[in-house]
């Protein structure tokens, strides 16, 4: 879908981005991670062409970007920032309709769409949808800003630094609602980050980069167990590796499972199948309990997770 071939980009004596080789496959979430300054955002607006490169190419579906209309090729991709960008005199509804109206859609065609992404994103469209940004709350507002980016159902998804700002639950409630919505729309998208752990949490395959290079290019698994350098192994944390990896892996995977399902009882600790082995073992340790049911989607009991096996087997 995105091929970078030895692309730089040089602010007057300054490289930037120096020689990035990269391809992004289609319908992979890729996380470009990286201390302040290494190149990360600049790499994401040279996609978009808000930044042009000094050397190398860029293709699209194998097209050089510089062969297209940029306000056509920018049509084509969502595009969301920290801070969301909206535009504070319009409302929600007219915020989300703003690039299928640039394309023409009819009206009618307009407004499904914008109720079924304020749907999709959690957001009432009868409370929300002529309410103003400075009306929401932080995350109600990049919540309208995801909703804009996929408003014309674009390929690609462009995200720069998009929950930076957000406080730490906000942040965290909104990585979920990425991991859901990417289940359903499966975007090709390049999310930039500083934060590793949310690099872990939402990618596909991470981009490490440092001086404007790409250091390691790999999934979130390989790039634990086999960082490729000093300054990867630092960024992922020495320390703590085994608790990440753990993290990666859902519960369904070491759980026992249950031939007789039950419905929960009221106040018992419980896991679903999709939550993390590193969240099992934290709810252990904090109840003191030796193991914990394990739920599906439809409230069911398939199984158990234990202690032992998490010890055993959780990395």
């Amino acid at each position: 879908m995105i091929e970078l071939k030895n692309v730089s980009r040089h602010f007057g004596n300054t490289i930037a981005v120096d020689g990035v080789n990269l391809t992004i496959e289609t319908g992979e979430v890729c996380v470009l991670v990286g201390s302040s300054g290494c190149g990360k955002s600049t790499t994401l607006r040279m996609i978009n062409r808000l930044l042009p490169y000094s050397a190398g190419e860029i293709l699209v579906d194998g097209e050089d970007i510089t062969t297209m209309n940029p306000e056509q090729l920018r049509l084509n991709m969502g595009y969301v920032i920290q801070g969301t960008g909206l535009f504070p005199h319009w409302t929600v509804a007219r915020n989300i309709a703003m690039v299928p109206t640039l394309l023409n859609w009819p009206r009618e065609r307009i407004n499904a769409r914008v109720d079924e992404l304020m749907t999709l994103l959690d957001l009432d469209p009868s409370a929300h949808a002529n309410k103003y940004p400075q009306q929401l709350s932080g995350g109600q507002a990049q919540r309208v800003g995801v909703a804009r980016a996929l408003a014309a159902d674009p390929n690609i998804l462009l995200m720069d630094e998009p929950f930076g700002a957000l406080d730490a639950i906000t942040r965290e409630n909104l990585q979920l609602e990425m991991l859901r919505i990417q289940k359903q729309v499966r975007k090709t998208t390049v999310f930039v980050t500083h934060d590793i752990d949310e690099a872990l949490k939402l990618a596909t395959r991470i981009a490490v980069m440092d001086q404007g290079r790409i250091i390691q290019h790999d999934t979130p698994e390989n790039i634990l167990r086999h960082p490729a350098s000093d300054f990867v192994e630092n960024l992922i944390g020495k320390q703590d590796r085994g608790l990440k990896l753990m993290s990666l892996r859902p519960v369904r995977d070491l759980m026992a499972n249950h031939t007789e399902p039950r419905q929960s009882e009221p106040g018992e600790h419980v896991l679903r199948e999709e939550d993390s082995v590193r969240l099992a073992l934290s709810v252990m340790l904090w109840q003191d309990l030796r193991q914990v049911a394990v739920f599906n989607a439809q409230e069911q009991e398939t199984g158990v997770i234990t202690r032992e096996r998490i010890i055993q087997e959780g990395v």
